[in-house]
């Protein structure tokens, strides 16, 4: 296996026009009107889009950018918008469209052999480019439609009759952001059909951002500062009802403060909510209209984020898909609690998750990483809703409770409230992980010593009266036998090392993982143990005491790593016992698959991981 990479090689150069395309994404995701409609861009090169086309995006919502156009930051930023209003314009909805007028008696719309995607495509782009045009925010890539065509074309229908009537060339997409001839709308072929009960979110979520922006720039010219305003919203009153109705969750209501800035929730990528543990906060996006049911889902859903501490709980692993794993057990929790009403958007939810606990979610999403790596939060897509900014105490750093242990006590304690007082149905599943809470974790060494118990049971004392004990002096006639341990036979009371001495563990992890071993085999009356180092080979140091172990061992090697070679020594050697145990110390970036027969168990350092699953023991160090 090659060398690991230096971790302090520069990165790769990214070339401009790149450069540039990434903070017209920035430009968006921070505009008070278009960051609500941001969900996923895909970047291509000119080979799959073709060398004219700028972007175009599909019905599903998926915005396909083409890093080889040269266009400004502006000029992206206005691209993407125009992308995102064929979204919020319904442009896709077959209610619509003028093809799809015919409705049958179940309500199903059939096209007509009128419709013409090529025009109604340019209706809608002429359209979008008169809105751009209008806010003027972004440096356009076409020019304004005003001057080519009448006033009195206000909406996307009448410049369809227009556009129709005048028998405008199909080709004639100058107005749209995918170049000569092509569509910068995609599966217009199967346009999206609703009914009473559910609508367009594209539509509704700009409805309501635009609504927000106009009321904000209203509030700032009358001098009034809404952020620090504190309404009758249904997000305070979906506050209020845990600390007045839910005792369970009433505490840690109480303790965080709700943030409703949807300025900061735009600077933040913050979609619906997310929590801040250690700062003690819940941001919640006031533009968005849920009810106050669902904002009651929404602030129980980070509340329990908070008093079950997964943020705590990550330990080393990828926090984005560790949150995605919470939120699938969070979420599953409050449906069978029947708190409030599951939002659309955000929600992670699968029935046959049910009952799993978050960490053996989180290693079915290690194996499927194609279908989890990027799922909406509710802060939004590809991003956790827990954020962890610091670590602040109630009181002096010194005598003070810290924010931890405060959410940990009042989740325990609205826990025996609620069910001392019959509030209602708590999943058995929560309540375990509640009653865990009090319970602290085992440290890491006294795992280890129960790991050398097992394969090293304590050797008897026999007595002996072939040297007298010393207490035979003050009683010379009265015999004493002496104790003594038992001979030990260095081939039954081994166990094997595996050292990792690549250049990415330190002297100072490979050292104390030594010392920890050395002690615990003497203390377990283990003479000796066979030790070999790895990095790109193996390195056999024979079989050495405890305490050559811990002090007296000239380290080799120092390169990358490869543990498979180490781990074959030991079990090839003749000196070495069948059924002897193998301890692995390594920092686990090591190749990605081991085959080891003897029993073993892993020590790394804390917050790495292992590349690959396995059931022996994994024992993390500080």
């Amino acid at each position: 296996m090659a060398a690991k990479k230096s971790s302090g090689k520069p990165h790769k150069k990214i070339h401009p026009n790149e450069e540039k395309l990434q903070y017209g994404i920035s430009i968006i995701k921070s505009h008070p009107l278009f960051f609500q409609l941001y969900k996923q861009i895909i970047i291509h090169d000119k080979i799959l889009m073709g060398k004219d086309c700028a972007a175009y995006v599909d019905s599903s919502g998926y915005i396909y950018l083409n890093k080889d156009i040269f266009l400004t930051e502006s000029q992206w930023a206005y691209a993407i918008a125009h992308c995102e209003l064929h979204l919020a314009f319904g442009h896709f909805d077959a209610d619509r469209m003028p093809g799809y007028t015919t409705e049958q008696p179940d309500g199903t719309l059939i096209k007509t052999p009128s419709f013409n995607k090529y025009i109604w495509n340019a209706a809608c782009n002429i359209y979008i480019a008169k809105f751009l045009h209008d806010i003027g925010s972004f440096t356009p890539i076409c020019p304004d439609p005003v001057t080519s065509f009448p006033g009195s074309l206000t909406d996307e229908l009448k410049i369809y009759d227009y556009l129709m009537e005048h028998k405008a060339p199909e080709s004639d997409q100058r107005y749209g952001t995918a170049g000569a001839g092509r569509l910068d709308m995609r599966g217009l072929e199967r346009p999206l059909v609703y009914n009473k009960n559910l609508n367009n979110r594209y539509t509704s979520l700009f409805a309501n951002a635009l609504a927000h922006s106009v009321s904000d720039a209203v509030s700032k010219a009358g001098g009034h500062d809404k952020a620090s305003a504190h309404p009758d919203t249904n997000i305070t009153r979906a506050a209020g009802w845990f600390i007045d109705h839910y005792p369970l969750l009433g505490g840690l209501a109480a303790s965080f403060r709700i943030v409703e800035d949807y300025r900061y929730c735009i600077r933040n990528e913050i979609q619906i909510a997310a929590i801040d543990v250690t700062a003690g906060e819940i941001y919640a996006n006031p533009a968005l209209n849920l009810s106050t049911d669902e904002w009651r889902f929404v602030l129980a859903h980070e509340y329990l984020h908070a008093g079950l501490q997964h943020h705590r709980r990550c330990q080393g692993r990828d926090s984005y898909l560790w949150n995605v794993a919470c939120d699938f057990v969070i979420n599953g929790w409050l449906r069978d609690m029947q708190i409030g009403q599951m939002p659309a958007d955000g929600l992670l939810y699968d029935e046959s998750l049910k009952g799993m606990s978050a960490e053996s979610i989180y290693d079915r999403i290690q194996t499927d990483l194609k279908k989890y790596s990027k799922l909406s939060t509710f802060r939004g897509y590809g991003k956790g809703d827990v954020i962890e900014n610091g670590s602040p105490v109630f009181g002096s750093s010194h005598t003070g409770t810290t924010l931890d242990d405060f959410c940990k006590n009042a989740l325990m304690q609205g826990l025996e409230y609620h069910t001392s007082n019959d509030r209602g149905f708590i999943p058995a599943g929560l309540i375990e992980e509640i009653r865990a809470l009090a319970m602290p974790p085992i440290p890491w060494d006294v795992e280890l010593a129960n790991w050398f118990d097992c394969h090293f049971q304590p050797l008897e004392k026999t007595r002996t009266y072939g040297r007298p004990s010393r207490r035979q002096g003050s009683t010379p006639d009265i015999p004493r036998p002496r104790y003594v341990r038992q001979d030990i036979p260095t081939d039954s009371r081994t166990f094997g090392v595996v050292v990792d001495t690549s250049g990415s563990m330190s002297s100072k992890q490979i050292g104390m993982a030594l010392g920890s071993i050395a002690s615990y085999a003497a203390a377990k009356d283990v003479p000796f143990a066979r030790v070999v180092f790895c990095d790109a080979r193996a390195y056999d140091a024979g079989y050495l005491a405890p305490e050559d172990i811990a002090g007296r061992v000239n380290v080799k090697g120092r390169g990358g790593t490869v543990l498979q070679p180490g781990v074959d020594m030991l079990e090839s050697a003749e000196d070495f016992p069948k059924d002897g145990p193998i301890l692995i110390i390594t920092d686990g970036f090591i190749e990605d698959k081991m085959t080891i027969r003897h029993e073993h168990a892993f020590l790394l350092p804390k917050g790495n991981r292992l590349p690959f699953r396995t059931r022996s023991k994994v024992f993390y160090f500080e």
